[in-house]
């Protein structure tokens, strides 16, 4: 099992966005010719609709959990 790195901007819990982040792993490798999870999928987390955008690294996998009512809200999905 490789490195899982998980950040939550969303205004979500932790918690919330965990299960977010789940409901893209469960959905397997589909990005990439079956090599990375989703690029973005839009999901609800406590309540909130947020956006989970994934970036795979050597060594991990990266999630990043957004608001999707956030202004520009793709462009706070970049990874840095």
């Amino acid at each position: 099992m490789g490195k899982l790195i998980i950040d939550n901007r969303s205004s979500a819990d932790d918690t919330a966005a965990l299960r977010a982040v789940e409901l893209v792993m469960l959905q397997g490798r589909i990005s990439d010719d079956g090599k990375q999870y989703c690029y973005l999928t839009a999901a609800t987390a406590g309540g909130r609709k947020v956006m989970i955008s994934t970036d795979r690294n050597k060594r991990s996998d990266r999630f990043v959990v957004v608001d999707d009512k956030t202004p520009n809200a793709l462009a706070q999905v970049r990874h840095d």
